[in-house]
């Protein structure tokens, strides 16, 4: 066997290994569903994703504060806090202190938000639609079981990890 066919074997053999790397899979797949989700958002008006997930949330669940933003999205608080001043400044939303808890800032949408909201939702209806063309609403389910349990294992502390046995 030559050196260019050893080196195309070896590197077969490590592409059949990665492509049952989990961890490997799981950010590939998510940098492709972020990067799909940009793109149909900019068909949908030009939210980020960002943007898109807070006036959703915002729509669905009324005045809420940054902090339940930030838990409903599995999402870094700072990110969140970080996009609201520029949405903000778009007109999407609003920011006013939380009268049962001065601490927290409540975030609502103005009008501009909603129709900001209303031109991309039927674009990305159309995504989770066309989901439901590849995917059984039962797989969807199943898989969403399966991201549980491996978020649950993701979160697993070292110590915990290092003295499996």
């Amino acid at each position: 066997m030559t050196k260019p066919d050893q080196d195309r074997k070896r590197l077969d053999v490590r592409r059949r290994r990665e492509t049952a790397n989990l961890f490997s899979r799981v950010s590939a797949t998510y940098a492709a569903s972020r990067s799909q989700a940009q793109r149909l958002l900019k068909a949908g008006g030009g939210l980020s994703i960002v943007e898109w997930r807070i006036l959703w949330d915002v729509l669905e669940a009324g005045p809420i504060t940054v902090r339940e933003l930030a838990d409903l999205q599995k999402s870094d608080h700072s990110l969140i806090s970080r996009i609201l001043p520029k949405m903000v400044k778009s007109g999407l939303i609003t920011l006013t202190r939380d009268t049962k808890d001065g601490r927290q800032t409540l975030v609502d949408l103005t009008q501009q938000g909603i129709a900001a909201y209303e031109k991309a939702a039927p674009v990305m209806a159309k995504r989770r639609a066309a989901l439901l063309k590849h995917f059984s609403k039962e797989e969807i389910d199943q898989w969403v079981a399966y991201l549980d349990r491996f978020d649950h294992f993701c979160r697993l502390s070292v110590d915990e990890i290092l003295d499996t046995d």
